[in-house]
């Protein structure tokens, strides 16, 4: 991998701007991870009682009450948004490497990590939303609603895979039951502070259309390849003087022929290329 990360290297060096987009990957590393042991350690009367095996697939599971949905959904947010973050220096070597630099961060991840690991808020675009908001599951109006106190009383009295049905949240204008602010259909709501964060990511990439950009992806996949991959790689076509840089476990980055050799792909581990990047 040397040979790779002293390339990534020069180029971080030689950047004058940097668009990091970030996947599940970068969470993954951070360890996040939604199955094995850490899934049977914080579920382990979902996975008896209802037969699951990790944090994703469950969460599609037709509850068929509100107050055992949200049960399983509060302490799902609670470890994924609320927890310490399990791994930190993942993000402590990002910012590290970025926070000298004119950087941006287009994320699909909803943990919101950058931001509780120090990042700038105004550097930040989480296009998918966050583990944190709530909104009304119609949706009657476009509005998002911090749900901490709410979720930290969910779990708090939770009894039997069941939330007391008072507790069951409710959209304050039409009386429905709320949604997370996840996109996954029609429903998401894209309220003023995304709309506002949509609009930072775009007048960054129009101010720094003519500079020397790194587009850096970390750990993006092929669920969402619209979002971060694909774009990445049409603006460095476009752009003469910008590279672009994956960090992925997967050995295969498929990197366009025509992207040769303004690109690389690093089959590594995000944690322990950013260490070694900072060093």
């Amino acid at each position: 991998m040397n040979a790779p990360l002293d390339q990534l290297a020069d180029w971080l060096g030689r950047a004058e701007a940097v668009v990091v987009g970030a996947g599940a990957g970068l969470s993954t590393s951070a360890g996040y991870e939604y199955g094995g042991e850490r899934f049977r350690r914080l579920f382990p009367d979902f996975a008896a009682a209802r037969g699951f095996t990790d944090m994703y697939s469950a969460g599609f599971f037709p509850f068929p009450t509100p107050e055992e949905k949200w049960a399983y959904w509060s302490r799902m947010i609670l470890c994924n948004r609320y927890d310490p973050i399990p791994h930190p220096a993942v993000f402590a070597d990002l910012l590290a490497l970025l926070r000298e630099r004119d950087y941006f961060v287009l994320t699909t991840n909803v943990d919101h990590c950058f931001q509780r690991a120090g990042f700038d808020k105004a550097r930040l675009f989480y296009t998918q939303g966050d583990y944190g908001l709530w909104q009304c599951s119609r949706p009657c109006h476009a509005r998002t609603y911090d749900n901490e106190s709410a979720v930290r009383e969910m779990v708090s009295l939770q009894r039997g895979m069941r939330i007391p049905i008072g507790l069951v949240p409710r959209c304050p204008v039409c009386g429905r039951e709320m949604a997370m602010n996840l996109r996954s259909d029609d429903t998401f709501v894209e309220d003023d502070g995304w709309r506002a964060a949509a609009d930072r990511y775009a007048d960054f990439l129009r101010r720094t259309e003519t500079a020397r950009t790194l587009f850096l992806d970390l750990g993006t996949g092929w669920n969402t390849p619209g979002i971060i991959k694909f774009p990445f790689w049409r603006m460095t076509l476009q752009r003469p003087s910008a590279r672009y840089a994956s960090i992925n476990l997967d050995p295969d980055a498929n990197l366009p022929p025509a992207l040769a050799p303004r690109a690389l792909h690093l089959p590594s581990d995000i944690a322990a290329a950013l260490s070694r990047l900072r060093a």
